[in-house]
């Protein structure tokens, strides 16, 4: 690089600093070549706070600390003076737009790849881990790089002319751009301590698009609380790393007071502390604070959420509205069903203005148009029924304007929705979508995947436990977990997502979709139609209206829900149909053994509604009949008779009766779940024992009286 090379890279750092401004810097060829050409221009910037993603060879040749993509994580809550992303080795959608999110005013993005041209076929190494390798075209890739050249402030820097490359010339401005705290900030800085200060239970939560200084804000209200007379503040985040500007705000607020000093915890003198706990030591410790702060809570699996919510006076929630671990509006939009449940008063806020860049940054732009951080979900007037027209759609020829409004769409559907699920959805071969469409605009969409068709051999192995191949994970979860191995060599239409707008709901148009999609498996010639999703127990009865039944419930809670996930199958050719039949005879007869076992939690109408849609599993006789006689009549104690009971809810129609009883949640968490007496009494099922028992005879003389036929 020439010496008048290297002082037009300087003069334009300095010139992006004073703008408060960060670039991206494309650098096209082959790979040896982009990455000799980046170390050398790095020997002309402020690499201090530099970081090389990719090889760990590259980053000590090119003497940067340098991560894995796949560790993007351990990078947020930190920020960084140069980003060189080595695209070469890899472009998980959602580490890429995370560490954009880590560049300071005046900093580079380096992005290492082949010429835009070549994007499309591009063989991008983090394929193969989510199974895209089998796509000949990733129209993922072809769209961002079409975004990439029409976009004027990325700067590209193309081998064979690496000498020239057109560097923006910035006007300067009426002021230089300083990082200060804005009048944002600071009113939430002065928010967040009247609610540590303030009365229980009434929640804060926080959302804010990267930048805004949402982390910082933290750490000085938390510092402020101690000087203001809190003893313990207590902070918790997916990773202590991500914590890196809340700690150390919170230490200059903090001063000459501070007397102990690491990188998870803070000490005054006289012992007041602000600590931090991974979320699984919080509540498994539950120690005492009069505050808690949750950072980047969409990272947290919704029943931890729950559980910190409910478990501390004061818990303050703070989220980044669009980032890798799943959308500030999705976790907004799901956990305020649990904020109003459980505490009415909660509050909310937001920040707009950016603190770490000026208004109008380019690159936050660019981001944002790469990934579609800002898709919105359309607003229009509700239709009549007539008005919507359902048809098939290919979301990689839509148009960006169709594009953003059915992925935001998903983004207000689902709890976690990330650039990732974007490219999964423009490059997986066998994804089929379809969407509802009112005056042209797009208010609902469903997004599928073509599943299983492994050979028989390979299908063994998998039920088996031998084999996972990338991808079919319906399909293999029932062969794994189900035990059919037919299950991954049978064609399956999986149901990926679902979501229609707010203001569309209830008009049937989720149903339309399905139909459109089990329409087109009979087309096909596939052998069944499925979805898995987080158990809930309006969901199951949406899917079961839709002609799906329950098939297995799985023994771990999904990590982005809390919630363990349902799987349903609707079979519809003879060999589906035989084995979608197979599984809910296989899966009722493990029910009653299962339940108490690995959902002793479970709620009870999503426990109830599961279990009333199993097939029935067993049959009572005439000694099972005088036991529950008796026990209805007050001869029989509840232990004795506690056999036949688990019998008798596997009876047919049973279970579907219970749903419609006012004491059905006593019903399933002394019966089905095998809670103790103690354990219903402290959660308000019963007064006690006597009281219980009483309940429980009673719904047995009714059930016999005007339950189904036994």
């Amino acid at each position: 690089m020439t010496s008048v090379a290297k002082r037009n890279w300087q003069a334009l750092t300095e010139s992006l600093r004073a703008a408060g401004e960060r670039r991206l810097v494309l650098v096209e060829g082959e790979p040896d070549w982009c990455r000799s050409w980046v170390s050398g221009c790095l020997e002309t910037l402020d690499a201090s706070q530099a970081l090389w993603v990719g090889r760990a060879e590259d980053a000590e040749l090119a003497g940067l600390t340098g991560i894995a993509s796949k560790q993007f994580k351990r990078w947020l809550g930190r920020e960084t003076s140069v980003l060189v992303w080595d695209g070469w080795q890899g472009n998980p959608p959602d580490g890429v737009a995370a560490l954009s999110g880590t560049l300071q005013a005046g900093g580079l993005w380096f992005w290492l790849m082949p010429p835009l041209e070549d994007w499309g076929t591009f063989s991008d190494p983090d394929y193969v881990r989510t199974g895209l390798d089998q796509a000949e075209h990733h129209a993922f890739a072809t769209r961002m790089a079409g975004v990439l050249a029409a976009d004027e402030d990325v700067i590209r820097v193309q081998q064979g002319h690496e000498e020239a490359p057109v560097l923006p010339l910035l006007k300067p401005g009426s002021s230089v751009f300083e990082l200060a705290t804005t009048p944002e900030q600071a009113q939430l800085v002065s928010q967040l301590v009247r609610f540590g200060l303030g009365r229980r239970r009434r929640p804060l939560v926080v959302t804010a698009d990267r930048g805004r200084g949402k982390s910082a804000a933290l750490g000085i209200a938390a510092a402020e609380l101690l000087l203001a007379g809190r003893q313990r503040v207590l902070v918790t985040s997916p990773a202590v790393d991500n914590l890196t500007s809340f700690f150390r705000h919170a230490a200059e607020t903090l001063g000459e007071r501070l007397a102990e000093r690491r990188d998870d915890a803070l000490v005054m003198e006289g012992g007041a502390s602000i600590r931090y706990l991974p979320v699984q030591d919080l509540l498994a410790d539950k120690p005492d604070a009069e505050v808690v702060m949750v950072d980047e809570a969409a990272g947290v699996p919704a029943h931890w959420l729950r559980e910190v919510l409910l478990g501390w006076p004061r818990v303050a929630f703070a989220s980044t509205v669009h980032g890798y671990e799943g959308t500030g509006r999705g976790f907004a939009i799901r956990f305020r069903q649990v904020l109003d449940r459980e505490t009415p008063q909660w509050q909310s806020v937001s920040l707009h203005e950016p603190v770490r860049w000026a208004a109008g940054d380019p690159l936050e732009r660019l981001v944002s148009d790469l990934f579609l951080l800002s898709a919105n979900s359309p607003k229009v007037i509700s239709p009549a029924v007539e008005d919507v027209v359902v048809e098939r759609w290919h979301p990689a020829k839509a148009s960006e304007q169709a594009l953003s409004e059915a992925f935001g769409l998903l983004v207000d559907a689902h709890y976690r929705t990330t650039p990732a699920d974007l490219r999964q959805w423009l490059d997986d071969p066998g994804a089929q979508s379809w969407r509802a469409v009112v005056n042209g605009v797009t208010v609902g969409v469903l997004w599928a995947s073509v599943e299983g068709g492994l050979a028989p051999e390979l299908a063994e192995q998998v039920a088996r436990g031998e084999r996972r191949p990338r991808g079919h994970m319906l399909a293999q979860s029932l062969a794994t977990h189900g035990g059919f191995p037919e299950a991954a060599v049978q064609r399956t239409l999986r149901v990926v997502r679902v979501a229609v707008s707010e203001e569309h709901r209830h008009l049937g148009i989720g149903k339309q979709l399905v139909a459109k999609a089990r329409h087109a498996c009979k087309e096909q010639g596939l052998d069944g139609l499925g979805t898995s999703f987080g158990g809930e127990s309006g969901l199951l009865a949406f899917w079961q209206a839709c002609g799906l039944r329950v098939v297995r419930l799985g023994l771990r809670q999904e990590t982005s829900t809390g919630e363990f996930p349902v799987q349903m199958l609707c079979g519809l050719s003879e060999v589906g149909g035989q084995l979608t039949q197979g599984l809910r005879e296989r899966f009722a007869k493990h029910w009653p053994v299962l339940v108490p076992r690995h959902w002793p939690d479970l709620a009870p109408d999503l426990l109830a509604a599961v279990g009333a849609d199993l097939p029935a599993s067993a049959r009572l006789d005439a000694g099972d009949l005088r036991d529950l006689l008796n026990f209805s009549e007050g001869y029989r104690g509840f232990e004795l008779t506690l056999p036949v009971l688990r019998q008798l809810e596997q009876c047919s129609g049973v279970m579907a009766w219970l749903q419609e009883q006012s004491d059905l949640a006593l019903w399933c968490r002394m019966v089905t779940q095998g809670w103790s007496w103690d354990e219903v009494r402290y959660a308000g099922l019963c007064t006690g024992q006597k009281e219980g028992e009483k309940g429980l005879r009673t719904l047995v003389r009714e059930l016999l009286k005007n339950g189904p036929e036994l």
